[in-house]
């Protein structure tokens, strides 16, 4: 009797689909344990350094340790905790700066999935500390790359492809935020919409299967209740629709401004800063420490502000203030160093933009509008999807952080309506905006990627001798095997171009035993000139039949062909085109 051969441990966590669903099921109890030692620093240094469970919902009061301060201390608590986490973050760990998933989406894109193993402990630790002094950012930044760290680090243990290296990443994410905010269905969008960019059904089932095992981790300690505590909404007329897609666009608009204003900012500290990186934190938590101080609404994350905003306890200019104020504060904050996400401020706009537009509506047709709270809770989606253009995740997320489902239909109307505002708008979001500015397009494909700038006429070649549209087709189908491209130009008698015959529609018209002509055949390929970009002729390429496709003038007339080891040959170090530059 054969003795059945075992496979090795590290073979079948690479190669098999029980092996992925294994690692997955582990990085999710990972990343559900760390988002709640997260939260549990945050909480920690929140008590610390403020003296209350959320300094925000305080209001202007003292450190009960340090009465004779007053709120004076609020200048102090953003310095102290930035000369902790500043040289911290310098040292160990320069990409735990900033809001975290641009870094994350970066090394899923360039590096094949690769994040340096000590990432995680830095970001928790840098993030803890920033937002518990203050620091006006959210925790899913710092949580996505906690949580995607870990996935990265156990993948790079067992030696995974970077195809499946790329799944734990998102796998790590996903858990992260599932986790943290109780939300099982956000968790896997967020990976796949904006980590993975793909929704291929293996990869798929790891990140859910990632998502629920932190989520029943997260839950065990932390509750299974919903993140935002808020009353239920209904509507009370459907013409309240037509406000919907004008609040769409007023908070998409405030999305986008948010990712403008926070480079903008960050522009103008790297600027004015002069000194060595590791005090910056620092020396900027004076000035933020004046801005909490003036408005100490801002402190940390701010999610009680924001349900008091949603249950309409603010007038209307007070919401405006908290609006510009979040937008200011996390900007600042991330521009001095801090480490925190921007999905909560997000939230908190368009919660403060949403009500506020609430309340002018109310004033003016009293009767027919809803309360002010059913549109800021819609805002928070619109706000999201505004910057970060991601709206089946906006969507699901503030169902689940929320638990308002009575207003899905007018919620999926404003989001829709604030991610068409937003590509309008601007070309990139608030996370893609960051690696363009570092020259990493993600819209591109990363083979192609440094093809910016090259046009077909560096790649083109002569033109092979073209089929008169009456060329009968054994005719055809000679010169087409004689040629080696699969596929020819045709033109007419005044050698007009007709379009392309392929050697497979020859082929397939032949064996029916029908009689014809090259003209009876022909068709039209995806349109080059010699102007094209090299990059968009390579997916047309990719897509035709042939090996090749011609190359027409503005008047469309033949003037070359590009094939694909043309093209191909562009990619390579010693391209013409290299030494042309």
């Amino acid at each position: 009797m054969p003795v059945p051969v075992r496979q090795p441990l590290g073979r079948w966590l690479r190669e098999s689909r029980s092996g992925l669903v294994a690692l997955a099921l582990l990085i999710g109890a990972g990343a559900g344990l760390g988002a709640i030692v997260f939260r549990w620093l945050i909480d920690t240094f929140m008590h610390l350094f403020s003296g209350h469970a959320d300094y925000a919902a305080a209001g202007r009061v003292g450190h009960p340790w340090f009465p004779q301060l007053g709120p004076w201390f609020l200048l102090l608590a953003p310095v102290v905790a930035g000369l902790v986490y500043g040289p911290l973050v310098h040292r160990f760990a320069p990409e735990a700066r900033g809001h975290g998933v641009p870094e994350v989406m970066y090394a899923v894109a360039e590096r094949g999935g690769r994040i340096p193993v000590q990432v995680s402990a830095v970001k928790a630790l840098a993030s803890a500390l920033c937002i518990g002094s203050g620091g006006s950012v959210g925790r899913e930044g710092p949580i996505v790359q906690i949580g995607s760290a870990l996935g990265s680090t156990l993948g790079r243990a067992v030696r995974l492809p970077e195809t499946r290296l790329r799944v734990l990443v998102a796998c790590g994410a996903a858990g992260g935020i599932a986790a943290t905010f109780n939300a099982p269905l956000a968790g896997p969008f967020f990976a796949m919409e904006l980590i993975l960019c793909d929704f291929a059904a293996e990869s798929f089932a790891a990140v859910v299967l990632a998502s629920v095992t932190a989520s029943v981790v997260g839950r065990a300690v932390l509750g299974n209740v919903p993140f935002l505590d808020l009353p239920p909404f209904t509507l009370r007329s459907p013409v309240e629709y037509l406000l919907f897609l004008l609040l769409g666009m007023v908070v998409g608009a405030c999305g986008v401004l948010f990712s403008r204003v926070l480079y903008v900012i960050e522009d103008v500290c790297d600027w004015l800063w002069r000194g060595p990186e590791w005090l910056r934190p620092a020396v900027g938590g004076v000035v933020l420490g004046g801005l909490l101080l003036a408005l100490p609404q801002m402190y940390g994350v701010g999610y009680p502000v924001l349900e008091d905003a949603v249950e309409g306890k603010y007038v209307f200019g007070f919401l405006l203030l908290l609006l510009v104020g979040k937008i200011v504060a996390t900007s600042l904050t991330i521009g001095i160093g801090g480490s925190g996400g921007v999905f909560a401020p997000s939230l908190f706009i368009g919660a403060m933009g949403g009500t506020a537009f609430g309340v002018l509506a109310h004033a003016v047709l009293p009767g027919t509008t809803a309360s002010p709270g059913v549109y800021g809770l819609i805002g928070m989606g619109a706000a999201f999807a505004g910057a970060a253009r991601a709206p089946i995740t906006a969507v699901i997320v503030l169902f689940e952080l929320t638990g308002q489902y009575t207003i899905i239909l007018p919620m999926l109307t404003a989001i829709v309506i604030a991610t068409v505002t937003s590509r309008a708008l601007s070309k990139d979001t608030i996370y893609t905006l960051k690696l363009r500015r570092r020259g990493v397009d993600l819209d591109v494909s990363p083979r192609t990627r440094h093809l910016t700038g090259a046009t077909v006429s560096d790649a083109m070649e002569p033109l092979p001798e073209p089929l008169s549209a009456g060329t009968p087709l054994d005719r055809a189908a000679h010169a087409l095997a004689v040629s080696g491209h699969g596929v020819l130009p045709v033109v007419d008698d005044e050698g007009s171009y007709q379009g392309c015959v392929t050697a497979r529609a020859v082929a397939e018209f032949m064996v029916d035993e029908r009689r014809g002509t090259v003209g009876d055949l022909a068709e039209l390929p995806p349109l080059m000139t010699a102007e094209t970009d090299l990059a968009e002729a390579l997916n047309a390429l990719a897509s035709s039949q042939g090996t090749g496709l011609p190359v027409l003038a503005g008047d469309r007339r033949l003037v070359g062909w590009i094939s694909h080891q043309s093209a191909l040959a562009m990619l390579t170090p010693s391209s013409s085109r290299v030494g042309r530059t």
